[in-house]
């Protein structure tokens, strides 16, 4: 069968880091929501997105597919459901599609001459930035499950201070020396070729991807991601950082999420908690106003190749968009434009000739191209973001 993810109505919800990748390529748990469908369905996936992102995350249609709602991650129940679907079936959570079977002549969906199937079951959704760190730990309990089921890990060498050791996974290739693990909180993953260094604290639930690297005497709490060539250092508590970011240097991360390309610079600490303890407001692309998260502990949401100068102070619920350059003593504003340069004291237009020859360095020192793909899609936000920043 040919499986085929689709943004659906979150997608607007989940910028800035939807301006760059289709939902399916959201990084949550310890794999992106496209892998999680593929390990389950056995099959690889292509995407239905916005058209400036067709060229790097194409649609491959053929005569029979099913559609796929990507801001759904899937469980065992639910995509057994959807690998059995037929024609004309269509799998519905409350009003939300999950799931549908068509072919290429239907020019357009009913789903009033579809026979719906409902699930009532719970299953975690993406539908909001926020969502990405607080259903976190969920996540990553499932994708252990997932990952490391009938597999045996690598030994726990014996430097390592270890608590509930039978919920550590570890992958060929991962160094780590003189470290201590708790995962009597949760369990542990440790990928491929990734590496801890000496003196660090991490509690899980906790996921550090293929490549990753946690710098000396890091301190770091559950829920948290690193994802995959990612660095850490300092302190983090519940956050993600999607592929290729770094935070390598001391200073705290809390509640929050990073893209790709993104770099915090040292000493740099975000508050995730609001003086009054009332509840967070996060900037809405959709409403262009800030809305309710529901949430107490809410901290940065940092779209890809954003960068922050050192000593950077983040106030609670702060939106960075992408490729701002973001330095200066004092607190941005908590609404940070894409292609912003500057701080506190006002911010001018990181124009787009700068900010990719930055990228261009950037993405060279890890072996990876900036290509015109890349530009393109770079160009496409800086045009549509324009309307946020004063000129």
């Amino acid at each position: 069968m040919n499986y085929i993810l689709f943004d659906g109505p979150a997608r607007n919800a989940l910028l800035p880091f939807t301006f760059t990748r289709p939902v399916a390529d959201i990084l949550i748990g310890i794999l992106t929501i496209r892998q999680k469908w593929e390990l389950y369905l056995g099959s690889t996936t292509t995407t239905l997105t916005e058209e400036y992102l067709s060229e790097k995350f194409p649609m491959v249609e053929l005569e029979e597919n099913v559609m796929i709602n990507a801001s759904f991650l899937p469980n065992p129940v639910l995509a057994e459901i959807v690998s059995n679907l037929e024609p004309n079936q269509a799998v519905f959570k409350g009003d939300e599609v999950i799931a549908f079977y068509t072919n290429d002549e239907q020019e357009e969906v009913d789903f009033d001459s579809y026979e719906i199937i409902d699930y009532n079951d719970d299953c975690l959704t993406v539908q909001h930035t926020w969502d990405i760190f607080a259903k976190n730990d969920a996540a990553i309990r499932a994708d252990f499950e997932l990952l490391t089921e009938d597999r045996t890990s690598q030994p726990i060498p014996k430097s390592v201070n270890v608590i509930a050791p039978e919920n550590i996974f570890i992958e060929e290739g991962a160094k780590l020396e003189y470290v201590t693990l708790n995962a009597a909180t949760g369990p542990i993953y440790i990928g491929k070729d990734a590496e801890i260094m000496e003196g660090s604290v991490i509690r899980g639930p906790f996921a550090l991807c293929d490549h990753a690297q946690v710098k000396l005497a890091t301190k770091i709490y559950g829920a948290t991601t690193v994802g995959p060539h990612s660095r850490v250092g300092g302190e983090v508590n519940n956050s993600v950082l999607f592929g290729y970011s770094n935070k390598g240097h001391d200073g705290f991360l809390g509640n929050s999420v990073l893209g790709e390309w993104c770099n915090i610079g040292a000493d740099s600490n975000n508050s995730n908690l609001k003086n009054n303890y009332e509840e967070v407001k996060l900037w809405s692309y959709e409403t262009e106003g800030f809305a309710k998260t529901g949430l107490q502990f809410c901290g940065l949401m940092m779209g890809d190749h954003s960068k922050c100068g050192i000593n950077t102070m983040f106030n609670t619920g702060t939106v960075v968009g992408v490729s701002a350059n973001i330095f200066g003593s004092g607190f941005p504003r908590n609404f940070v434009p894409s292609f912003s340069w500057g701080g506190a004291s006002g911010f001018t237009t990181y124009i787009t000739k700068k900010a990719f020859e930055t990228a261009r360095l950037v993405m060279s020192r890890r072996n990876m191209e900036f290509d015109e793909r890349e530009a393109a899609i770079l160009e496409h936000v800086f045009e549509e973001t324009k309307k946020w920043r004063k000129e």
